[in-house]
């Protein structure tokens, strides 16, 4: 049975039983920073299981994709290795929402495997929790299962939680057995961990609510969560044993042996990376996909990680080109019907996949020779020195499991306490550098106050001036209780209309003003620990003490400038993804009075047309004036709506959403314009790269964008008037006379070869004769590298027999070449002729035996250097 039906009949059996069918959610787990990846079915409905959101029904069905290749749940070192070890996996779940509990689950799980699927109960194996006996009467008395295919189990096996406290609950596992042939015993027997028998269903029963003291409560509305990878249940269905040899893989191994000319099933060493790859080519395409790019943290990085392995592996292989990407059109082909965005996504996977190999290929040879000469002396069941492993990753980018996996094929381990030692090493240095910055004990303050004074009711939304009192005052990192004219410090308010710098947003400023003509100016508004707003400036007249009660007034000016620029900025990131695709994320923002700046994912610079169409799409939605509108709304509902959120980032039980119009919808504590039409005009001033697979857009609005294009049309006035022509005929002027500058370019290239090759005439008079052999040593004036080699070039030509050497001086370099006739090689060559002339001179060269180039800084030493070479030669000619 081909896995795609295996997958849709799983579907449609719990469809026919009451459950909704519910699509695989991203490889992202949203709104979940404690999860690098959806690992599981049940990620996208934890919420729903903690009681902390609503869905409008109690049954569920789904065919996940799940990631298990970093943070807790790691596989990466085995893939390739194992029959059933994946970083990337489909599982197939159904779930019960305080509906249906223990008996049905059990009924759904075995009417399925027999009835549906057709396999034979005296092949399954049935476990449950060892304390679980209504469990158990329901698999033996009521499913009438057999008590020898049945065993009880530990809490380590048989019992799930969703973390040290909260819900938790017993375990039921179906496990196929493969037959006697392959080697191991049943679950619960000495001989468990073997082949033979294998979990392919695992039931959980959330029955239980643990408190922090271990003590659990039964919940009051128990639920069920259930598992079972779609490549296990392949491999039984197909009557194969390793996941490898399922459907699900097989085309990607054929793929990828086509492009090593390899045959699969001969040689072990092949067959395991040919697993790498096909394993490897479905996760990296599934994370690009859904909105990863390469990078050195986090996400980014895992997948930099699975592609640097995969081309480790190819290398292996013999594929010396650019290739990993070649394998997406195959994983499309096989997977594409039932995820078609892989398919939508397959250029940009491939582009990225592409962009990223031939980036590591620059540096895997210089780090594969360093591996090697490091392991080469070393027996086996030896470590790799900790200094290397650390060198390899920190220099050369070879992530440690890469270095783990190479150790293994070698019969070698890792010195991972000498690899730990150079990292708290590294560490150690880069905390020396930065110490003395004064950063910690500000912190430290801050964290006092916050934890001393209520935090900052933030009262700027709606207004930009306010009362309020003095809370605190900091002068030179402490807390004082006045301040005096002239002194710089930080005042915390109780309340305040001021934004403190975050998401992206600066800081507000303005004046703070007190009673007796106290006037503290407001340079820039922090919050340091996410609940103080604290006012940063000087007191410019006056005294302020604590416990005054103070005027605290925004600019206004720099505060609507700000607003604009922020609403701009979510305008500009759903432009992005309409013309670049939804792979863009932003990776972040600044948004100040002046201008904004924007990070976002893209794995290529952005072209002139594109930011052109850019451009054009958020000033047309400037033109259209819709309404910014701004909601505090549950966190679930405003999933629900498609509000865009900050991968990383952790919401509350409620948040802010900024609708501006039909066209962005994002979570946003920041400040924004009322309608778009505010924004006034949206001006890009650039784009540019800032990381691997990030690039960056500076834009300006409103009064701001309309001086940039103020002086860009008078510098275009003056550019006209002085090729005296108007604007509008500036770029056929400009191209006509770009034109005629070539043309005399030309001209005078063709009278330097004149006058270069009449030198070349009158230098081969100039030749010295040497036992036969033509010497010549020459300067030629005006004459660039192209210029050296074609004079070279004729010289050869009238001195058949000879050793020649030219230079050229341009500013502060030296141009030389050398050429030797082939007679003479074994006597003299032309590089270490030309190495002789440069070195002196402070430079160096290389080439063939008849003809080198090189190039040095220090022409005042020529005439010196080439009187030693004329010695040089002399000594290997006697």
């Amino acid at each position: 049975m081909q896995a795609e039906l295996i997958r849709q009949a799983f579907l449609d059996y719990f469809a026919e039983n009451g459950h909704s069918i519910v699509p695989s959610s991203d490889l992202i787990p949203r709104n979940d920073p404690t999860l690098l990846f959806t690992n599981a079915g049940m990620v996208q409905f934890k919420d729903v299981f903690l009681g902390l959101e609503a869905r409008p029904y109690r049954r569920a069905v789904s065919s996940q994709r799940c990631m298990r290749a970093g943070g807790k749940h790691n596989d990466l070192e085995n893939v390739g290795y194992t029959a059933r070890h994946h970083t990337f996996f489909e599982m197939l779940g159904n779930f019960s929402f305080g509906d249906y509990f223990k008996g049905e689950a059990i009924r759904f799980a075995w009417q399925f495997l027999t009835e549906r699927l057709g396999l034979p109960a005296e092949k399954l194996w049935v476990t449950v929790y060892q304390e679980d006996d209504e469990a158990a009467s329901i698999w033996l008395d009521e499913m009438g299962i057999d008590p020898r295919r049945f065993s009880r189990c530990g809490e380590k096996d048989n019992f799930w939680s969703m973390g040290d406290t909260g819900p938790c609950g017993p375990c039921s596992e179906i496990f196929y057995d493969h037959g006697p042939h392959i080697p191991g015993g049943p679950p619960g027997s000495p001989e468990a961990d073997g082949d033979r028998y294998i979990e392919i269903w695992n039931l959980v029963f959330m029955q239980f609510d643990r408190d922090s003291s271990g003590k659990m409560t039964p919940l009051p509305k128990p639920s069920v969560d259930t598992g079972m990878g779609l490549e296990r249940l392949a491999a039984v269905l197909q009557g194969v044993h390793n996941n490898y040899d399922t459907d699900l893989f097989r085309p990607l191994i054929h793929a990828a042996a086509g492009l090593c000319h390899k045959d699969y099933g001969v040689d072990p060493a092949t067959d395991t990376s040919l697993r790498v790859l096909a394993d490897h080519i479905r996760a990296c395409s599934f994370l690009i996909s859904d909105g990863i790019l390469p990078g050195n943290e986090g996400r980014g990085y895992v997948l930099r990680r699975i592609i640097r392995r995969a081309v480790r592996h190819g290398r292996k292989l013999g594929l010396e080109e650019v290739f990993f990407h070649r394998l997406v059109a195959p994983l499309v082909e096989n997977m594409g019907h039932a995820y078609p965005e892989l398919a939508q996504a397959q250029a940009e996977v491939e582009r990225v996949l592409a962009k990223e190999e031939s980036g590591f290929r620059e540096t895997l040879e210089k780090g594969l020779t360093l591996l090697e000469e490091a392991i080469a002396q070393l027996p086996v069941g030896a470590a790799i020195p900790g200094a290397v492993v650390f060198k390899l990753a920190d220099t050369f980018g070879f992530p440690v499991d890469l270095t783990a996996d190479i150790a293994r094929e070698k019969g070698l381990l890792l010195d991972m306490e000498g690899f730990a030692a150079a990292m708290d090493e590294q560490r150690r240095r880069s905390r020396a550098a930065w110490s003395g910055s004064g950063e910690v004990k500000a912190e430290r303050i801050y964290h006092d106050l916050a934890m001393r004074l209520p935090p900052t009711e933030f009262s700027g939304y709606g207004q930009c001036r306010d009362s309020a009192m003095v809370l605190a005052i900091l002068c030179n990192g402490e807390e004082v209780s006045a301040l005096q004219a002239g002194q710089t410090g930080a005042v915390i308010l109780d309340r305040s209309p001021f934004y403190g710098e975050s998401g992206g947003q600066a800081g507000d400023r303005g004046i703070l003003q007190g009673e007796g003509g106290a006037r503290f100016r407001v340079d820039d508004t922090q919050k340091p620990l996410g609940s103080l707003h604290v006012h940063l400036g000087v007191l410019e007249a006056g005294a302020l003490r604590v416990g005054d009660t103070i005027h605290a007034l925004v600019d206004e000016a720099a505060r609507r400038a700000t607003a604009a620029h922020h609403s701009a900025t979510h305008l500009l990131h759903a432009a992005l993804r309409q013309i670049l695709g939804a792979h863009v994320q932003q990776k972040g923002s600044l948004v100040s009075a002046e201008r904004l700046r924007f990070d976002f994912s893209h794995p290529e610079p952005v072209t002139a047309v594109q930011l052109q169409e850019i451009e054009g799409l958020v000033n047309a939605e400037v033109r259209a004036n819709a309404d910014a509108e701004t909601d505090v709304l549950p966190i679930a509902q405003a999933q629900a709506l498609g509000a865009m959120a900050l991968f990383g980032e952790k919401y509350g039980d409620t948040v802010r959403v900024v609708r501006m119009g039909d066209f962005s919808l994002e979570l946003c504590g920041g400040t924004h314009v009322g309608r778009l039409g505010d924004i006034g005009l949206f001006k890009i001033l650039g784009e540019s790269g800032v990381a691997a697979g990030v690039r960056r857009i500076e834009a300006v609005t409103g009064a701001a964008a309309l001086e940039l294009v103020q002086r860009d049309e008078q510098r275009l006035q003056v550019a006209a008037g002085m090729l005296k022509v108007p604007p509008a005929e500036l770029d056929q002027r400009l191209a006509q006379t770009l034109e005629r500058l070539r043309q005399l370019e030309k001209e005078l290239e063709n009278l330097k070869r004149k006058e270069a090759a009449k030198a070349g005439a009158d230098l081969a008079l100039q030749a010295e004769d040497l036992g036969g052999v033509k010497i010549l040593l020459a300067r030629l004036e005006g004459v660039d590298g192209k210029g050296l080699r074609e004079a070279l070039d004729r010289l050869r030509a009238q001195l058949p027999q000879s050793v020649i050497v030219l230079a050229a001086v341009e500013g502060e370099k030296v141009a030389l070449i050398a050429g030797v006739s082939k007679e003479l090689h074994e006597r003299i060559k032309a590089g270490d002729l030309v190495n002789a002339v440069a070195q002196p001179l402070g430079g160096k060269g290389g080439g063939r035996p008849d003809m080198a180039q090189a190039g040095a800084p220090h022409p005042e030493l020529l005439p010196e250097a080439l009187a030693k070479a004329r010695v040089w030669i002399a000594e290997r000619l006697a």
